[in-house]
């Protein structure tokens, strides 16, 4: 079985990030209020959108005019043990702790541990916070005894 996050993303070219720049250009001028999006072509053909799907499609537009690579993961989507610590840039090991000690939800697949992308990305906006918080708690620290940061 194919997960979103087997598909290798493809890094885009020079030409790929100058396109992407201009189409940020036009995207920038929509209202993103309206009702309804419609992306015209040259050959009539027009295609509507949500306002859900125009919002991702700008933020895909975004990152690749950046020159990132994107990769669009579905919420649902069920990731291995491997497949999590990667995205949190962490061992494998280091995550099994985190699922041992409850602080990420998984359910059991046999002997394997199946984690949602969407408690995958709760997890990390909690301890992306915490992180946060302690950085503006000792930069304040820093403040007060005048230590020039």
């Amino acid at each position: 079985m194919s997960t979103a996050l087997e598909k290798i993303p493809v890094i885009p070219s020079e030409a790929d990030v100058e396109i992407a720049k201009q189409t940020q250009a036009k995207l920038s001028v929509c209202d993103s209020h309206e009702d309804k999006f419609v992306l015209s072509s040259n050959r009539g053909m027009e295609v509507p959108l949500s306002e859900s799907v125009f919002n991702a499609l700008v933020q895909v537009v975004e990152e690749t005019a950046k020159g990132n690579a994107v990769m669009v993961v579905p919420i649902h989507a069920e990731l291995t043990t491997q497949q999590a610590a990667d995205l949190l840039n962490v061992s494998r090991p280091y995550l099994i702790g985190l699922l041992s000690s409850r602080q990420i939800p998984y359910r059991a697949v046999g002997r394997h541990r199946r984690i949602l992308y969407k408690d995958l990305m709760q997890y990390k906006q909690r301890i992306d916070e915490q992180r946060y918080a302690a950085l503006d708690e000792l930069s304040a620290q820093a403040q007060e005894l005048k230590m020039g940061y």
